[in-house]
């Protein structure tokens, strides 16, 4: 039983997760619509978040493999972030901008942490074959 002590972390890095993309999304579509779309009235980027819509099953139904990939695709909204932190020609953009950096550094942390303690209770299951 040396991992259960583990389990309330595991727990709690995927409602981090979760949390943190759902944020995401809900920022995109703030963003792009109404805060500080591209054009008045909304621009053609709000489709950005639909790719982060597709892994949220993967995390509410606990599958490794898509806290792996969603570590490598948050990037790219990361890069998105940083570059128009510095580029938004308007001050609510770029306070947008820097919301979407922190939210990729808290999901990406959170799927690290998860798939490292997945991996962690894995290696203490089969150490004491549970």
């Amino acid at each position: 039983m040396p991992s259960a002590p583990l389990e309330p972390a595991v727990a709690w890095t995927r409602r981090i997760a979760v949390a943190s993309l759902l944020a995401m999304v809900v920022l995109g579509l703030a963003w792009e619509l109404w805060l500080a779309p591209l054009r008045a009235g909304g621009s053609w980027l709000v489709l950005k978040v639909l790719p982060l819509c597709i892994p949220l099953t993967g995390l509410l139904k606990n599958r490794m493999y898509t806290y792996r990939w969603l570590s490598l695709l948050i990037w790219l909204y990361f890069t998105e972030g940083v570059v128009r932190a510095w580029s938004d020609p308007l001050p609510a953009g770029r306070w947008c901008a820097a919301a979407q950096v922190l939210l990729c550094l808290l999901l990406f942390a959170a799927c690290a942490m998860h798939v490292r303690l997945r991996f962690r209770n894995a290696r203490l299951a089969a150490a004491t074959g549970e």
